[in-house]
C-alpha cells in the first residue's frame, strides 16, 4: 500500500526530421524529472497524465504509446512523516515544442537521450528513460 500514487509521462517530441528529444523539467526543489503529479480521486492514471502534463507544461496534444507503463517506488520525508510513494509513467508523444512552465518549475529542456540521462536527478527516473528509449528502438 502506498501513501501517495502519481502518474506522469516520459514525453518525446514527435519530429520525424530530428533525433528523439525528451522533455525534462527542473522542479523548484532543484531536481530534474519528468512531468508528473498525484492521481486525484475518481481519476484514471491516463487522465492524470493528461492533466499533469497540461498543468505543468501547457502541452495538450499527447499521444500515449500503447505497451509502455513503468512503475517506480521511493520514500521521502514530508514534514516528519516518511511517505511511501509510487509513480506510474507512460510514454507519450507530442508535436508541441513550446512549454509554458507552471510555478512548480524553474526551467525545462528538450534533450537527446544521453543528455536527458545526465540531467535526470534520480536513478529510478534514469532507469525509466532507458526502458522508454529501448521500447522506442523496438517499435
Amino acid at each position: 500500500m502506498y501513501d501517495e500514487v502519481s502518474a506522469g509521462a516520459v514525453l518525446i517530441l514527435n519530429d520525424h526530421n530530428s533525433p528523439k528529444e525528451f522533455l525534462i523539467l527542473n522542479y523548484s526543489y532543484g531536481h530534474w524529472d519528468f512531468p508528473k503529479g498525484n492521481i486525484e480521486k475518481g481519476e484514471t492514471e491516463i487522465e492524470t497524465v493528461f492533466r499533469e502534463v497540461s498543468e505543468e507544461t501547457g502541452i495538450k496534444d499527447l499521444q500515449i504509446l500503447d505497451g509502455f507503463r513503468q512503475q517506480i517506488t521511493y520514500k521521502y520525508r514530508k514534514k516528519s512523516k516518511l511517505v511511501n510513494k509510487a509513480v506510474i509513467y507512460y510514454l507519450a508523444k507530442t508535436s508541441t515544442r513550446e512549454v509554458i512552465l507552471s510555478d512548480e518549475h524553474t526551467n525545462f529542456g528538450w534533450f537527446n537521450f544521453e543528455k536527458a540521462l545526465e540531467k535526470l536527478s534520480f536513478e529510478n527516473s534514469r532507469k525509466v528513460l532507458r526502458m522508454a528509449n529501448e521500447f522506442l528502438s523496438n517499435t
